[in-house]
């Protein structure tokens, strides 16, 4: 079987690149809470927190239907709306923006050694971001933050495609904007069905990070952190096995 080369690698970024937790309940969101009582809002904090979980938890629902995914506004107004008994100003639901995802930024963190790692990297291969996300600013900040903004070819967000991971559409526009086919690419991320399974469903190799061995990803496609990649020949040849089918989404 003739080499089939990798020239190109398609990185999933929370979970992947920093680590993080999803959560929006256990950082402390007293700056965005701050805010809403200076709108004009009465509630207590825990009623806040309960708030921002229901209402982020409908629109993930909604979304997990089709993919489709929603920017950090439509959520945010509403909150804004049920907070403070009227409809939000605009400047109003992006100051909120601003100060929620502030405050959500506090549980990002930048494992040791994560910058020369991609510099590494991309020394070898070209190298993309492939990312759900409900803001357009998000990841391209953390990248530069890490002072490795430029080393990527495209940075490809679900708020901006409009589809989120495991959605087809998400990784063709990833390799319509490099001008490659599937099989240049290689993707690791953390998640099975939007970092594993969804990019296979197109063509594209996929390595998982799944150091608890926690899903049907082959223990040849497995790796521990993104770390990993140093010991691994990208170059070898890879036999390509039927891609699993597509379920819920993943960050």
């Amino acid at each position: 079987m003739a080499e089939t080369k990798i020239s190109h690698l398609l990185l999933d970024f929370f979970g992947t690149v920093v680590d993080y937790s999803p959560s929006r309940t256990e950082q402390d969101y007293a700056r965005s809470y701050g805010l809403l009582r200076r709108f004009g809002a009465s509630l207590s904090y825990q009623d806040f927190l309960v708030l921002g979980e229901e209402t982020f938890g409908a629109y993930d629902a909604r979304a997990a239907e089709d993919f489709t995914e929603f920017s950090m506004y439509e959520p945010s107004a509403e909150i804004l709306e049920r907070s403070i008994g009227r409809i939000a100003e605009p400047d109003e639901i992006a100051a909120f923006v601003t100060s929620y995802l502030s405050d959500w930024n506090s549980a990002v963190h930048y494992p040791d050694g994560m910058a020369l790692l991609l510099h590494d990297l991309a020394r070898e291969y070209r190298l993309a971001v492939v990312s759900n996300t409900h803001s357009p600013t998000l990841v391209p900040d953390h990248l530069e933050h890490l002072g490795v903004g430029d080393l990527f070819d495209t940075v490809v967000l679900s708020v901006e495609v409009g589809r989120r991971k495991p959605h087809p559409a998400i990784y063709q526009t990833a390799l319509d904007r490099l001008g490659i086919e599937p099989g240049s690419a290689l993707f690791v991320g953390d998640t099975y069905e939007a970092d594993y399974a969804g990019p296979r469903s197109v063509g594209i190799r996929a390595l998982l990070i799944d150091p608890r061995r926690s899903t049907p990803a082959p223990d040849a496609d497995r790796l521990r952190t993104l770390f990993d990649l140093r010991d691994r020949d990208l170059r070898q040849e890879w036999t390509r096995s039927a891609a699993p089918s597509v379920g819920h989404r993943g960050y």
